[in-house]
């Protein structure tokens, strides 16, 4: 027999950036325990529309944890009580009935309000231009194994390409810091033979532009990697330093 659960919601809601926000509160009720958080948001604004107001925008896409787009502050935790998941991976199994849920957007000044829970994440975006890719010419596509790279430098660096810039490390950091955002995009590079020949230009240029853009500095204290979905190490961070100081002292 399907178990239902009656909930209290208090969402943020948020006009546009230039506009105060304030949480509102919505009852639901036989909200099934097999599905999801967003399936749950799905039929808070059906309600809200058969009763007149306006639906909750919320940011989303695949819902197969892949886009890191449902970026959700639920409870005091980026994507919610569940680990390594996320927003869209969340069911409602976690939540007791009768319990109260209170819905944020993520909080940082590198990822302005645009409506409700959707946030501007832009600014991941603009990192990457600065210097997270390959521009030199390599060639045609070679056979897997004509470039010989160690089985452990291989591991490390698909790890690290695995990030979904989703921002939930920016969200429990109290600095609000993109620090293992940028750490992963130049480590994927960074272990590859094909990425180190820009490894100076772009660590250099991927850390101004994260500074430019308003993300505050690393201090260790680990949330990040307590609250990534995909399990980003902040060994990552260590290896970032690294390269921004070799830049630094190359120049």
């Amino acid at each position: 027999m399907e178990k239902t659960i009656n909930l209290t919601l208090k969402v943020w809601r948020q006009k546009n950036a230039g506009t105060k926000g304030k949480f509102e509160t919505y009852q639901l009720s036989g909200i099934s325990t097999d599905s999801s958080f967003l399936e749950m948001m799905d039929i808070l604004n059906e309600q809200i529309i058969h009763e007149g107001g306006e639906p909750v925008a919320f940011d989303h896409d695949c819902r197969e944890g892949i886009c890191g787009m449902c970026s959700l502050y639920i409870n005091g935790r980026p994507h919610g009580p569940d680990d390594d998941v996320t927003t869209c991976q969340l069911h409602m199994r976690k939540f007791r009935d009768g319990e109260t849920i209170t819905v944020e957007p993520w909080r940082s000044a590198g990822f302005p309000v645009i409506k409700d829970l959707v946030v501007d994440r832009t600014a991941f975006d603009k990192i990457i231009a600065a210097g997270g890719y390959v521009s030199v010419s390599t060639g045609g596509v070679p056979d897997a194994n004509a470039i010989p790279i160690s089985k452990i430098d291989a591991d490390e660096a698909m790890d690290s390409a695995s990030c979904i810039g989703c921002g939930a490390c920016v969200a429990a950091c109290k600095n609000g810091s993109a620090m293992l955002f940028v750490s992963a995009k130049v480590s994927q590079f960074a272990l590859l033979p094909q990425g180190r020949v820009e490894a100076k230009r772009r660590a250099k240029a991927m850390v101004s532009k994260m500074d430019e853009l308003g993300f505050g500095n690393c201090t260790n204290t680990g949330a990040c990697e307590v609250e990534c979905p995909k399990n980003i190490s902040i060994s990552n961070i260590a290896r970032l330093n690294r390269e921004f100081l070799k830049a630094k002292f190359r120049d």
